[in-house]
């Protein structure tokens, strides 16, 4: 009986590998180079602010244009919804640093001991704290000029109002928004597995997988970490903001973004791609040189 082979019994260790390269970058960024790691992230922050915004004015621009009884608002969701979508394709070829796709590769490098846990949860943290800049430079911008005022800022108002409804609903809309965060950014990892797998060479399908992926979280109305802060930091800039129940929907959205990425793309991807105990079992009748994870635990990361 042939042994099988190890490709085909592991079909995603080029995507793991590939993760782990881009930890090695991003853990050494926010190592020695902080400040520009931080730029990178307030980066991802302002264009996540820029397209959320149009968003929101092709949602007002479309709500205003009425056929018979009802207005084009539906359409507008959609065409939003596409416009949105490109925000992870510039946030991914400018290289800027987006906090939750970062959940999916530090839990990745957390599994194959490239990083602790502890350094993890640093660079997500100064991650956040980048996008966070970003979107608040955005808001600020926004504040002093007259792009969103009217309609679009009025659907930013509705918008916020509706997802702080979620905290101050209590217990059920506490689970509503932990669901919608957790398949949030599912939508968003699943996509940036696709990208970084190697099947898909060409830049064109990459950027149509980022955008669908996106599509389906705003259309939906899923719920994001990073995006909520600039929405919130836009909105409250102007009309004020109920700055306990915004944390807590930042906060849940957290936990529930980094199960869906870290957890259920992150650590579940490194695990059934993990063949360091089928190696030492003699599964490819070779010795375990070839593992990630196996590597890691013969040459410990500081």
């Amino acid at each position: 009986m042939s042994t099988p082979d190890p490709q085909s019994l592991f079909p995603g260790k080029q995507f793991i590998s590939t993760a782990l390269e881009v930890l090695e970058t991003k853990t050494t960024m926010s190592g020695g180079l902080a400040r520009r790691y931080l730029q990178r992230a307030a980066m991802a922050g302002v264009l996540i602010g820029l397209l959320y915004a149009t968003f929101y004015a092709v949602l007002a621009a479309f709500s205003a244009v009425e056929v018979g009884d009802s207005s084009l608002r539906p359409f507008g969701r959609l065409v939003g919804a596409v416009a949105f979508g490109w925000a992870l394709v510039f946030i991914y070829y400018s290289r800027s640093e987006l906090l939750t796709s970062n959940m999916m590769i530090v839990s990745i490098g957390a599994y194959h001991r490239r990083t602790s846990w502890v350094r993890a949860l640093r660079l997500l943290g100064l991650c956040y704290l980048g996008n966070l800049l970003g979107g608040l430079f955005v808001a600020v911008l926004l504040r002093f000029s007259t792009l969103v005022e009217g309609a679009p800022l009025d659907e930013m108002v509705d918008s916020v109002a509706h997802k702080l409804a979620y905290v101050t609903d209590g217990p059920a809309g506490w689970v509503d928004l932990l669901i919608r965060a957790v398949l949030c950014n599912f939508c968003i990892n699943v996509a940036m597995l696709l990208v970084y797998n190697g099947l898909i060479k060409d830049d064109v399908t990459k950027c149509l997988v980022m955008i669908t992926s996106v599509f389906i979280f705003a259309f939906l109305g899923l719920e994001h970490s990073v995006a909520n802060t600039v929405l919130f930091s836009i909105v409250g800039l102007r009309e004020g903001l109920d700055l306990a129940a915004a944390a807590g929907n930042v906060g849940i959205a957290l936990v529930g973004n980094f199960i869906g990425g870290g957890l259920l793309i992150g650590l579940y991807y490194a695990y059934v791609n993990d063949d360091s105990q089928w190696l030492r079992s003699g599964g490819a009748g070779t010795s375990t040189p070839g593992s990630p994870r196996a590597q890691a635990t013969q040459e410990p990361q500081g």
